[in-house]
């Protein structure tokens, strides 16, 4: 039997920063970054405590910086390639080796990313990692490649705008012009012939809106005509695939596939099957935002999991903003017709702008029906971004990425919130308000509730919407009852408050649940409080339960939890 999945993505560029004074756009040396060596054993152990079993280390593959190790060989990228000052962790640089920032000694930054993952594991955790499989660096140049293996883009033939052999898109005699960005004058950066641009920006000027620090991967596909060229297997499947495997003998548990949707469901089919030919427990997970393309991914692709950013978390946004009633919840998981137990749950992400931001709730706590909702809903992960548990908002512009309720991944800065809880290392959170450990405890809450109960990540979901619509609460309500598919499974009722003006509503359940469930016309059920919401717990007839509802009362978070058994 399957346990709940609750990954924490966390980067250590920035949730180990300990420095208190930073400056905008400030280097490396002015506003610090943190190392693999700070994520110690004690870090993991409180990880694990607070309910988390995978960690998700993001921005770990060696990618295009303005920071540069002479002593060793590593150069400063261009500027005009590189946004911000640390770069990009999605514009990848050498896909066989790590960035040398979070290295306590340069040199050895292998062997310092190999121990972690070795503390990791003795923590009882595992390790996920980016896997950025559309677009390199353009500055891309791998120093570490094993010696029997070419380059990616060395022996392309350049003159050609596509071939099935090539590695990237060229656009032969053209130079590359990025548009609206202020370049370096005589000094620019030069790419001749110009190559696509990550973000599907077939010729040679793209946008500095666009994906322009960043060159698009060539699966075999002739952008031109959309033609496939699949037989005999393109080069860059060999070479892609060729890194997972680097990746895999280093222990990894799981690779998150940035921007999966963008890379043909054929080449997933074929590595993700070489891998767990080798690593059947290796979870591949897919940034998709094409519910069109759900079940190929997961049928033809073999994907254990995809994001569910465009289903769960707009809908969830649009209710914590007011913006929807919780009827958006349930057509969210119909519209899955059946996928939902595949999808990866979040509030927060990299990409996403914090809860606490004032571009989103501008209240952590505003965050926790939702919370319930994705741990609860079925029995696919649950995702944390760090600082989310400690209501990190994001303010100010630190540098490139500006204002924007996003903790920057462009720049050298620090999570203020996170370095409360992390304390130099000694993770007791003494620096953290009273408010801040009530959060932290609600999370830890929620998680060892989903962890607790095998029902949350192997039992079957009832909504109990439609039978609730003449309920004034039910637009900012949600329920629904989780069940093992056996009278003798332990039955939850689920009920989410996104009103801190609604502290209790009553709940039907109808006949059809509880038949489904298992229940028999004249038994009892027992109704018991798992999180004490002030729910009296009782005995009732089915058949009490039928035509009287039951009575809820929410916590602080905003939920109450009820046992039927």
């Amino acid at each position: 039997m399957k346990s709940k999945i609750v990954i924490y993505q966390l980067l250590p560029r920035l949730f180990s920063n300990s420095e208190k004074s930073t400056v905008f756009n400030g280097n490396r040396d002015q506003n610090g970054c943190g190392k693999f060596n700070d994520i110690s054993d004690l870090v993991l152990k409180e990880l694990g405590n607070f309910g988390i079993t995978h960690i998700w280390l993001t921005g770990i593959i060696r990618h295009a910086t303005l920071s540069h190790y002479p002593e060793d060989g590593l150069v400063a990228i261009h500027p005009d390639i590189v946004k911000g000052n640390a770069g990009s962790p999605y514009a990848i640089n050498d896909y066989y080796d790590v960035d040398p920032d979070l290295a306590t000694e340069v040199f050895s930054r292998m062997i310092e990313f190999e121990q972690l993952v070795k503390r990791i594991h003795r923590s009882g955790l595992k390790v996920i990692i980016d896997f950025v499989p559309n677009h390199v660096s353009r500055s891309y140049h791998s120093s570490k490649i094993p010696d029997d293996q070419l380059d990616l883009g060395e022996g392309d033939q350049t003159n050609l705008s596509f071939s099935p052999s090539n590695n990237y898109y060229y656009f032969p005699g053209e130079t590359l012009e990025i548009k609206g960005l202020a370049r370096n004058g005589a000094d620019r950066y030069i790419e001749f012939p110009a190559k696509a641009t990550g973000n599907d920006v077939f010729r040679p000027d793209p946008d500095s809106n666009d994906w322009y620090e960043t060159v698009k991967l060539n699966y075999g596909i002739d952008y031109r005509t959309s033609q496939k060229f699949f037989h005999p297997l393109p080069d860059t499947w060999i070479k892609m695939t060729e890194i997972l495997l680097f990746w895999s003998t280093k222990g990894i548990d799981g690779f998150r596939c940035d921007m999966a949707g963008m890379v043909p469901v054929e080449f997933w089919q074929y590595a993700i099957s070489q891998i767990k030919s080798d690593w059947p427990e290796i979870l591949f997970i897919a940034e998709l935002y094409e519910p069109s393309k759900y079940r190929d991914y997961l049928e033809i692709g073999f994907f254990d999991f995809l994001y569910d950013k465009v289903g769960l978390y707009d809908a969830l946004r649009s209710v914590i903003e007011e913006r929807s009633s919780t009827n958006a919840i349930s057509k969210v998981w119909q519209s899955l017709e059946g996928l939902d137990n595949a999808m990866v749950r979040f509030l927060e992400n990299h990409d996403e702008q914090r809860i606490a931001s004032r571009f989103f709730a501008s209240d952590p706590w505003k965050a926790l029906p939702g919370m319930a909702v994705s741990a609860f809903l079925n029995q696919g992960p649950i995702l944390i971004y760090s600082g989310q548990e400690v209501g990190e908002r994001a303010d100010g512009a630190s540098g490139f990425s500006g204002d924007d309720g996003r903790t920057s991944i462009f720049d050298y800065t620090v999570m203020p919130e996170v370095q409360k809880w992390y304390n130099g290392g000694k993770c007791d959170g003494s620096e953290l308000s009273e408010d801040q450990w009530s959060l932290r405890m609600a999370y830890s809450n929620i998680l060892d509730i989903a962890q607790s109960f095998p029902v949350f990540a192997n039992g079957l979901l009832y909504d109990l919407m439609w039978v609730n619509g003449d309920n004034p609460h039910f637009d900012k309500v949600f329920a629904f009852l989780r069940y093992g598919g056996s009278a003798d499974d332990e039955v939850f009722l689920v009920v989410v408050s996104f009103s801190r003006s609604i502290r209790g509503t009553t709940i039907k359940i109808p006949e059809h649940a509880l038949q489904v469930i298992g229940f028999e016309a004249k038994q009892r059920i027992n109704i018991r409080d798992i999180e004490p919401c002030n729910n009296s717990n009782a005995q009732l007839l089915v058949s009490q339960i039928i035509s009287i509802g039951l009575e809820v009362h929410f916590n602080k978070a905003g939920y109450a939890l009820i046992s039927l058994s």
